[in-house]
């Protein structure tokens, strides 16, 4: 592999320029078992050296332990990364399938000031909703947001997991750079409406697992058997007793490509998902998680491979036979609320 920078897209109209690809970091301190510090730290270098300028982070990631982690990171390359943190879901110590989620407008300004604190730094560059509180109205937790940037302590807002008129109604009240939301060869339920609605209003997608929490580059095959007793992905349907083994059948076809490029099934993955770009007309920087150099490396290294219309032809069915859904509740998902 060589080390030529990734090539560079930019977040909404007027959002900032980052790499196509980014880095999900709430691995490297919490959700997925055990972690290696000194690794984390030198895969988050190791990113950046590959043009990997946009690191995600959330305030519920470890109850703030995630921000904390990268922090001395974000201090030492300052003008080099852009941050982008979230706020809204905490996820009870005693049960990982539960989220409380808040989006009224105190909790916003309570959140932003512990999020400033944690990571050490004067401004966030990219803030997210996490979820949708639908109990508040979207105007209200966005027009709270807006104050943020008008305070100079957020640069520019992002939504997750956010319906197209939940969009829609947010961009009427603040421009909305970015909406991150899950998107991968497994999960391509926001094709359908929230997509359509981002390249009309001139917003960007940060699809999160693009290689499906792992299951899609072969890193475990059942999680009931595979997967350490504290981590998430144990909760999560479609990687669970027979919805497993149906679903690692789908994973041939990524095989055969991957075989073709003489690269790995993950990187297939990685380069379908880059491809939505030029599929749906819209700017994609997706974010896939590691917490490994050699893995940031490769998955780098995917941003360089073309899929033809024959290959995407032959990975086009793999979604709709999915076994499985998402999360156990979906309503917390822009599908279960559309």
């Amino acid at each position: 592999m060589t080390d030529s920078r990734i090539p560079t897209v930019r977040l909404g109209a007027d959002g900032p320029e980052v790499g196509v690809q980014g880095l999900g970091c709430m691995g490297m301190s919490w959700a997925y078992g055990p972690t290696d510090a000194e690794e984390s730290r030198a895969t988050l270098e190791r990113a950046l050296e590959l043009g990997v300028t946009l690191y995600d982070t959330a305030e519920g990631y470890g109850d703030g332990d995630n921000e904390r982690f990268l922090s001395p990171f974000f201090r030492a390359h300052r003008d080099e990364v852009v941050i982008a943190t979230k706020f809204g879901v905490r996820v009870p110590a005693g049960d990982r399938t539960k989220r409380v989620i808040r989006g009224d407008a105190p909790y916003v300004r309570q959140a932003v000031e512990g999020s400033l604190r944690r990571l050490d730094v004067d401004v966030i560059d990219l803030y997210y909703m996490h979820r949708r509180d639908v109990n508040v109205p979207i105007e209200e937790t966005v027009g709270a947001m807006a104050e943020l940037v008008r305070e100079g302590k957020v640069k520019h807002l992002g939504l997750s997991e956010v319906t197209a008129d939940e969009l829609r109604a947010a961009q009427a009240v603040h421009p909305i750079a970015a909406v991150q939301s899950e998107w991968s060869l497994f999960s391509r339920d926001i094709e359908a409406n929230v997509v359509p609605a981002a390249r009309e209003l001139g917003v960007a997608l940060v699809p999160y697992s693009p290689l499906g929490r792992g299951f899609l580059a072969g890193s475990f095959s059942n999680a009931d058997k595979d997967l350490t007793d504290g981590d998430v992905r144990r909760s999560m349907p479609r990687f669970q007793g027979d919805n497993a083994a149906t679903n690692a059948a789908l994973l041939d076809p990524i095989r055969t490509v991957a075989e073709a490029h003489h690269a790995s099934p993950a990187q297939i993955a990685l380069a379908w998902v880059q491809q939505r770009a030029d599929v749906h007309g819209l700017a994609v920087a997706q974010i896939p998680g590691t917490t490994k150099r050699r893995r940031v490396e490769e998955n780098a290294a995917a941003t360089a491979i073309v899929l033809t219309d024959e290959e995407l032809a032959a990975l086009e069915p793999i979604a709709s036979k999915v076994a499985g859904t998402r999360y156990p509740d979906m309503t917390f998902a822009s599908a279960g609320r559309e």
